[in-house]
């Protein structure tokens, strides 16, 4: 049989990714003053041992400010380059391709991780070692009620984000990553800018679509830039807001092709964000949907297509995506180039190879790191032979 496209490389600039399996940039929330540690050693290398092509760090900041909590990771200075080069040779010795997001969480920084209910830090918890900090955003509107009232950026503190994102890309660089992702997505700073629902502007930035497009356009332009030439610069976006006054999809095709004249090789397609709770595609009646019960297996798969077709753009689908089959018709169907796994490779870093034994293209476990795949077919055989699947 030919090889799945799921499993065939792709060549990105320089880049030859070993197959088309991404894993989604997640946040883990346990670094120190921004510093990677051995968590991020064991969470990122075991999915590269499990061989997905392409292994995305986290939401790494690029200054402080631009955290979304006292956890996540950085690199506004080089000690965060060194902490990060250990991660970036163990992946390269699985043989996968490592990558990081920069990113700046702008009016939502300054909170608590997920299992404390990503509620804004308050000045109590700086007697439990979390101070809450200054945030910045388009305008002084905060993200909703209870959430910090960020501080309004001026165009002197815009110029200076624009030079952080680039000299994280720089430090990114140096500390052999092979591809970098800017973060403009999920109501973090960039995409703030970018939605008329947060960008209330009426300078350069802000106002008409143009003007919500310059800073991100900014960003990309600094970034590609310090970023090697022959490397690939993927971006990642909310493709729509969900309401229907917010960021659409429309928006989203005319800022891929400007992306794509800038060097921006692919676009990873998300939504939602930028109003605190997350608001996704349309349903059949033209209603957002709100709910984890509403988000079905590829909810967000369309919006990758619409991108990839009328923005004439690369893009990488994710959401909801939870099987081989599922993600090798995403790509025969011609809606995406590449696939982002978040959660199921959580679950299981071997998905990518389960994966290529449910589409039937490893027989013998040959994809296996050596030192695991005599074992792996040697229990195959004894499952068989006990009648076991």
């Amino acid at each position: 049989m030919s090889m799945p496209l799921l499993f065939t490389p792709i060549t990105l600039r320089s880049v030859t990714l070993p197959n088309r399996v991404a894993l989604s940039p997640l946040c883990m929330y346990s670094a120190k003053d921004g510093l990677a540690n051995g968590f991020h050693f064991s969470h990122l290398t075991a999915v590269a041992r499990g061989r997905a092509g392409l292994i995305f760090t986290e939401a790494t900041a690029v200054v402080p400010e631009g955290r979304i909590t006292h956890g996540c990771c950085g690199l506004w200075n080089d000690a965060q380059i060194e902490a990060y080069r250990p991660i970036v040779d163990a992946i390269i010795g699985f043989g996968s391709v490592p990558a990081i997001q920069i990113a700046h969480a702008g009016r939502k920084a300054s909170v608590q991780p997920p299992w404390k209910g990503s509620t804004p830090l308050r000045a109590e918890d700086a007697a439990t070692g979390s101070p809450p900090w200054e945030c910045f955003g388009p305008t002084a509107e905060p993200v909703g009620p209870g959430w910090h009232a960020p501080t309004a950026m001026t165009e002197a503190k815009i110029q200076e984000t624009v030079q952080a994102f680039a000299a994280a890309a720089a430090r990114a660089a140096k500390a052999g990553f092979r591809v970098l992702e800017i973060h403009g997505a999920h109501g973090y700073l960039i995409q703030a800018f970018l939605s008329p629902i947060a960008n209330k502007r009426n300078d350069r930035y802000g106002g008409d679509l143009a003007g919500r497009m310059r800073f991100a356009l900014e960003v990309t332009e600094a970034v590609r830039a310090a970023w090697p030439a022959d490397l690939p610069l993927f971006f990642r976006i909310s493709a729509v807001d969900g309401p229907a006054e917010g960021w659409s999809l429309d928006d989203s095709v005319v800022l891929a092709k400007e992306l794509k004249a800038r060097g921006v090789g692919v676009v990873d397609c998300s939504a939602g964000g930028v109003s605190g709770a997350p608001a996704f595609r349309a349903n059949d009646s033209g209603q957002p949907l709100r709910t984890r019960a509403e988000r079905p297996p590829g909810f967000q798969v369309p919006y990758a297509e619409r991108v990839r077709r009328d923005g004439g753009v690369a893009t990488m689908a994710v959401g909801v995506i939870i099987a081989g089959d599922q993600a090798e018709a995403i790509l025969q169907e011609g809606r995406a180039d590449l696939i982002a796994v978040g959660r199921e490779l959580m679950y299981d870093p071997y998905w990518t190879l389960k994966a290529a034994e449910s589409l039937g293209c490893d027989p013998g476990a040959k994809m296996w790191p050596d030192n695991y795949g005599w074992a792996i077919q040697r229990r195959a055989e004894i499952m068989a032979a006990a009648g076991r699947p």
